[in-house]
Formats: structure tokens, C-alpha cells, sequence
């Protein structure tokens, strides 16, 4: 492999043993930073060692069902090292942002300035976490909606999967937020004047989808909270006619009991229409008190 150019930018997706020995030695990377890119439980951060600069944050991932539909979200770290030379991005899997800009989609990228480019790479990021929840948004309408209709534990779980989604959310992008505010304030990163332009242009966004994430974990807890209630109240509705239901057919029962025993000196025993008369009045007048309350 020829020496890439300066200004190069080397995209690294799930790295085997051997990809992470050649990159490591090809491009003189920090081992330690190298592994950090890859470790799944990395939280968002920026340190530099001698010429070289690592900047982890998260991005959003969609998992989709088997018709395609997004069902449930989270987040992944990435790594970014910035040498003298290039920028290295290293993730453990596959993401749409790195695919966009590798193909081209995005427009205005240029890899020569290697801080604007990482720049435009955590505005891409930011604005994904902005489209993931709008369409977290959508799923909890069209979930509340399902859910008027029958409450059935498929949409239940997709309630409890996106707000479990949205704390995924929440967590990463204030770690990424603590993240840009540090490379903001610190000389890690030299930043001209259009690069802080950009980066607060990033750190509006980002805080905007926590603001978003905060909103949409409020209403689904709230409607979490109503389905409970609706749920319970439902459950003591059942109770209490199966309660009722009970009391009515004990009466009959009792009175047939007696009838059906060698007990003296009952009205009318000699009759057995009167015994049907009689569960028939005491059902009657039970049901009828029991109305009533």
C-alpha cells in the first residue's frame, strides 16, 4: 500500500486481529488508542498523546425488524485519530454515517482540512441522533394509537423498547456534548475561526436532541404511567364481576343445599318449585342491592 496523501481520511469497520496489527504499525497509531476505538463500553472522550489526538464519541444505530422497520435504538462509540498527516475513524460495525460520507452522499466534504472534516463528521452524527428520534417520535404515536385500540403485550414491549432507546440517547449525547465542550475550551484541537463556527454549530444540534430525548422519555413515561393505571382499574373491574358473579351463584346453591338435606322445619319443603322460587327471589334481590353500589 502506497503512503496515503496528507489530508487522507482511512475509514477502519470491525478490524480483525491482523487489520488492527497493520493499521497500528502502517500509520503508527497509539495501540492504546486503537483499542479504545473498539471497545464497546467506551465512553465519549478527547486525549492526546505526542502527535496524535482521539476523540470517541457515540452515534446512533437502528436495529429493524424483519420488514424493515426501525423497533429499537442504540448507541455505538467510534473512534477518531487525528495524526499529523490523516484521520483515522475506527467502529466496531458498519454505520450509515461513515457509508454516506465514504459514497459521496454528503456534499462539501473536504479530508485536507483534517479539524473541519472531523467537525462535519460529529455534525453528521448529531444530526442522525436528531432523525432517529423524530422517527422514536413517530413510533410512540403510532404505538399510543395501537394501543387504544387493543392493548396487547407486542406494543407494550415497543413502549418500554423505545423509552429504553431514548436513555441510550440521553446518556451518549450528554457524554458527546461533555466531549465537544472540552475541545471547544482545551488546545487539543487547533480551531480557526470558521472551525468554531462549526463546532458550536454541532454543539447546538447536539444539545437540541438531548432536549428532544428529555421530552419524549417525559411523555413515555407518562404514558407508561397511564397504561398502569389503566390497567389496574381494568383488573379491578374484572375482580369485582367475577365477585359478583360469585355471590349470585351462592345464593342458589345455599338454598338447594338445604333443600337437598334432611333438615326439619323448612317452609314449604314438601314443594320442590318453592326451593326454585326462592333462589330465584335471593339472586334477584342480591343482584338488584348489588347494583346499586
Amino acid at each position: 500500500m502506497d503512503s496515503p496523501k496528507d489530508g487522507t481520511w482511512i475509514s477502519v469497520v470491525a478490524p480483525d486481529e491482523e487489520e488492527i496489527k497493520y493499521i497500528t504499525e502502517r500509520f503508527k497509531l497509539d495501540t492504546g488508542f486503537v483499542r479504545s476505538s473498539l471497545d464497546e463500553e467506551e465512553s465519549s472522550r478527547i486525549e492526546s498523546e505526542e502527535d496524535q489526538t482521539l476523540i470517541i464519541v457515540d452515534y446512533a444505530v437502528a436495529d429493524t425488524n424483519t420488514m424493515g422497520r426501525a423497533v429499537f435504538f442504540y448507541t455505538m462509540p467510534m473512534g477518531i485519530i487525528i495524526t499529523k498527516k490523516n484521520v483515522i475513524t475506527i467502529s466496531l460495525k458498519d454505520n450509515n454515517i461513515i457509508d454516506e460520507m465514504s459514497s459521496g452522499m454528503m456534499k462539501n466534504i473536504n479530508t485536507t482540512y483534517k479539524t473541519r472534516f472531523v467537525l462535519q463528521l460529529l455534525l453528521r452524527i448529531a444530526t442522525r441522533f436528531l432523525a432517529y428520534l423524530k422517527q422514536i417520535d413517530k413510533l410512540t404515536s403510532f404505538t399510543e394509537k395501537q394501543l387504544h385500540v387493543s392493548m396487547k403485550n407486542a406494543e407494550l414491549i415497543q413502549l418500554l423498547d423505545l423509552g429504553k432507546s431514548l436513555v441510550y440517547f440521553s446518556t451518549s449525547l450528554k457524554a458527546n456534548q461533555a466531549t465537544l465542550d472540552r475541545m471547544f475550551r482545551s488546545g487539543n484541537i487547533h480551531l480557526y475561526e470558521e472551525d468554531r463556527d462549526l463546532l458550536e454549530d454541532v454543539l447546538i444540534e447536539v444539545k437540541q436532541a438531548i432536549e428532544m430525548a428529555q421530552i419524549y422519555s417525559q411523555i413515555i413515561n407518562g404514558m407508561t404511567e397511564s397504561i398502569s393505571a389503566i390497567i389496574n382499574n381494568n383488573m379491578n373491574t374484572v375482580i369485582r364481576k367475577l365477585t359478583v358473579i360469585t355471590i349470585l351463584l351462592a345464593i342458589p346453591t345455599i338454598i338447594f343445599s338445604f333443600y337437598g338435606m334432611n333438615v326439619q322445619n323448612l317452609p314449604l319443603i314438601d314443594n320442590p318449585l318453592w326451593s326454585i322460587l326462592f333462589a330465584f327471589l335471593g339472586t334477584s334481590i342480591a343482584a338488584f342491592i348489588l347494583k346499586l353500589k
